[in-house]
């Protein structure tokens, strides 16, 4: 009898044992990598990071899976930017409860320091351009530029607002969450000074972007963009938008161009054809970046090396 009493009494230690196991395992997922690079700098060491979209795939039109919805109802914490930038999101987020969940741009620290979105100023469409250019200010997520992991301002408050919903979710891991806070802050205000200098030389030098996801980046390190040949980089852009490019360019206004990995328009090479313009490529979602402590850090040397290897003509 006390044989099987001690049994019992073990196997529910071990099922407290397991349980608390389950609770302090809290997963991150996250909607975009970069948005991961800055959750697993906060959550390395303590729990899991995991992002919804593959290396390839667009914020603007991603297809949730049912895998990817059962991931967002499995997990302990949601980061995303909000409903405006990942509409297909937002049904299966709203089904959280506000403790696992955590929409960036709604922060009201973030708030202050959003941009308005380019297509509000873009008034040099011509008439045959004006249903395109609809669609891509209906498609632009509302009034504001919604690209916010590309400011290392936001970035740092995303990270102080990561933190707090972990130590929210796993108080006994709060010192390991506050070192990792202490360390990402302290290497992001290195890491910014690094990327200013870099950066430096090639003010004033003026270039096009493929599509309108780089205001933070730019504004936040003085760089001086002609303009974007789209919003939506599903839509291409119309023929008196390209032919108003095409003019800048042979007047040698810009010295770059510059397409993206996963969307490589033909327009762009047509339009820089015959002038001396360089092309070159961004990638605003760090898809050559692994997930780490360092990553988003990495992110922003590497972006900032794109930039400077086609406007310094390396």
């Amino acid at each position: 009898m006390l044989h099987k009493k001690t049994l019992l009494c073990a196997s529910g230690a071990l099922a407290l044992w397991f349980g608390a196991v389950n609770v302090a395992k809290a997963d991150v997922v996250t909607s975009i990598k970069p948005l991961g690079f800055i959750a697993s700098a906060i959550a390395d060491g303590v729990t899991d990071t995991q992002v919804l979209l593959p290396d390839g795939a667009s914020e603007h039109d991603y297809a949730l899976r049912p895998s990817d919805v059962k991931r967002i109802q499995d997990a302990d914490l949601v980061v995303w930017v909000g409903p405006e930038m990942e509409a297909f999101m937002q049904k299966p987020v709203a089904r959280r409860a506000e403790q696992n969940r955590l929409a960036l741009s709604q922060l009201s620290e973030v708030k202050p320091l959003l941009m308005k979105g380019d297509h509000d100023h873009d008034h040099d469409h011509g008439s045959d351009d004006h249903h395109a250019e609809k669609r891509d200010g209906d498609h632009h997520h509302g009034e504001n530029n919604l690209h916010i992991w590309l400011s290392p301002e936001i970035a740092r408050l995303s990270a102080v607002a990561i933190h707090k919903k972990l130590v929210e979710l796993m108080p006994e891991k709060r010192d390991e969450l506050d070192a990792n806070l202490q360390r990402f802050e302290a290497n992001l205000a290195r890491t910014d000074k690094q990327v200013a200098n870099e950066l430096s030389p090639v003010k004033g030098k003026g270039y096009y972007v493929f599509h309108d996801a780089y205001g933070y980046f730019e504004k936040h390190y003085g760089l001086t963009p002609l303009g974007h040949f789209t919003v939506n980089p599903e839509i291409q852009p119309g023929a008196q938008r390209l032919h108003q490019i095409r003019t800048q360019l042979v007047e040698h206004k810009a010295e770059c161009v510059f397409a993206e990995p996963q969307f490589r328009p033909a327009v762009i090479e047509a339009v820089a054809r015959g002038t001396r313009v360089r092309m070159g490529t961004l990638d605003p979602l760090g898809t050559a970046v692994q997930l780490g402590k360092e990553s988003y850090m990495q992110f922003l040397t590497g972006l900032a090396g794109q930039y400077t290897a086609c406007l310094k003509g390396d």
